[in-house]
């Protein structure tokens, strides 16, 4: 059974960090590009990171500078550092694992998302 768990979100003042972390846990044969997305009440959801297996990363321009994105290949594993935190980054923060994994008939790659972990900056 494939799992991705986020964890770390909370409540923060304006200004200050919060360290986000997303665990995919499975019979993944591997685990591409990990990232993390948001959604704000009333509001699409929108990329924020992604990072790929050979660390190449990506930010939305409303976080960079701010956020930084980071994996560990060996735990399959993704953080989100986020500092100088806004009231408008308050949002329920996905993350997201494009894994492969083997089935019977071959091998199939697709996303797999997490249940979400609320972040809430005060102002």
């Amino acid at each position: 059974q494939v799992q991705v768990v986020e964890s770390g979100g909370g409540l923060v003042q304006a200004g200050g960090s919060l360290r986000l972390s997303c665990a995919a846990s499975g019979r993944f044969l591997r685990i591409n590009t990990m990232g993390w997305y948001r959604q704000a009440p009333g509001k699409q959801r929108e990329l924020v990171a992604t990072i790929t297996s050979g660390y190449k990363t990506n930010y939305a321009d409303s976080v960079e500078e701010r956020f930084t994105i980071s994996r560990d290949n060996a735990k399959n594993t993704v953080y989100l550092q986020m500092n100088s935190l806004k009231p408008e980054d308050t949002a329920v923060y996905y993350c997201n694992a494009q894994g492969t994994i083997v089935r019977a008939t071959g091998t199939l790659t697709q996303d797999y998302r997490g249940q979400g972990t609320q972040v809430t900056v005060s102002s």
